[in-house]
């Protein structure tokens, strides 16, 4: 790879993926080096969508292995076409060598690729995600350990087959468990956290031009206040809050207001506790209120002139009578 840390990035905000310095630093480390990018964070956070803006900036195809508990080699690595198999032994029965048939049975061509194999035998540079991986058992981390370090993987009738082109690998895990040192050591590590105020506002910008700037910067300092301030089962995350803002422009809304946001709290929070634990704590109006704090710590209390002609502090809120 001969992109530089800021063509990588430019690359990477082509593709809609807005990053910072150090997840640039990082993913670029790990395309240097040549090693795997264990990418840790809340779900929500944008794990997934660096190995597919990676997959766009590099301009090569992206291969995901979903994983989930119960996840063995045969429907990650590979399987052997049985139904060719036993079509071949048929053709041949009476007019072959048994071992020379059992030879042929067991050639590359009588595989079926999973994820693994075809990262392994694809003739390009590939970008391998090994999505959850935190979600498998330690068995299964250990069976990973010989692509991960030596980008080769062993089957027991072929022998060894080692990588044509050495994938870009990104593994992502939401800390439902202690991945094992073993995994790490093979790893460039990489956390993920909610964004900033800031960062959110220029996702949103991105990802949902068609929203106001009042109203992104309203969605985003809701869902901060939200995640910082309140003790909840799940978290909106930045998906969650790009659903809110599509909804939001859907239904023709320039700023939130009270009922807006009482007809639009099952975008941004999906689970019923969470949705009372708000409403009880903070309650819809004073939500809005949080908003215009926040507004206001940002960009400190601004005089505006109203119709009326008098002056008012208002610090960036919403003013009934505010005048342009």
């Amino acid at each position: 790879m001969d992109l530089t840390i800021k063509q990588l990035q430019q690359r990477l905000e082509s593709q809609g993926y807005i990053c910072d310095q150090d997840l640039v630093i990082t993913l670029y480390l790990s395309l240097k080096l040549a090693k795997p990018l264990l990418v840790e964070g809340a779900p929500g956070v944008g794990k997934t969508e660096v190995a597919k803006a990676l997959a766009g900036a590099l301009d090569t195809e992206l291969i995901r292995l979903q994983c989930y508990e119960g996840l063995d080699e045969n429907r990650a690595l590979y399987e052997w076409n049985y139904q060719r198999q036993l079509l071949k032994i048929e053709i041949a029965r009476g007019s072959c060598d048994p071992a020379v048939l059992e030879k042929d049975l067991f050639d590359l061509e009588y595989l079926l690729e999973r994820p693994l194999l075809k990262a392994i035998r694809s003739e390009k540079q590939v970008v391998l995600l090994i999505d959850e991986i935190d979600k498998t058992d330690p068995e299964f981390e250990a069976f990973l350990f010989e692509l991960l370090s030596d980008f080769q993987i062993s089957i027991p009738e072929v022998g060894t087959l080692k990588a044509k082109q050495i994938p870009a690998v990104v593994l992502t895990s939401n800390g439902e468990r202690e991945l094992s040192d073993g995994l790490k050591r093979r790893c460039i590590y990489l956390y993920i956290d909610y964004p900033t105020i800031e960062k959110e506002v220029r996702i949103l910008q991105v990802k949902v031009p068609q929203a106001r700037e009042e109203l992104v910067h309203q969605v985003v300092r809701a869902v901060n206040y939200i995640r910082s301030h309140l003790d909840l089962k799940k978290k909106p995350s930045i998906a969650e809050t790009l659903d809110w803002a599509q909804a939001l422009v859907a239904m023709h809304v320039d700023a939130l207001t009270p009922e807006i946001l009482g007809q639009t709290l099952n975008l941004f929070l999906k689970n019923r506790d969470d949705q009372e634990t708000l409403k009880r704590e903070v309650g819809l109006s004073g939500l809005l209120k949080k908003i215009r704090e926040l507004e206001e710590d940002a960009t400190g209390p601004a005089a505006v002139t109203c119709h009326c002609g008098h002056h008012h502090l208002c610090g960036g809120s919403t003013h009934g009578n505010r005048s342009n």
